[in-house]
């Protein structure tokens, strides 16, 4: 029984562990100004679709 009570703890750990990476990361790539450079991709992409750009 304890055993499982070890193994429920240590999963419910995890998503709290991903969340923190993920947020990190988010934070990392927002001081890397990452989100205007996949703005910038995004905004050509939709003007070839249009047939604009």
């Amino acid at each position: 029984m304890k055993e499982f009570i070890k193994k429920a703890e240590k999963n419910k750990v995890i998503p709290y562990i991903a969340l923190g990476i993920g947020v990190v990361m988010i934070i990392a790539g927002v001081i890397r100004e990452e989100h205007l450079i996949v703005l910038k991709k995004a905004v050509n992409i939709c003007l070839e679709c249009i047939g604009i750009g």
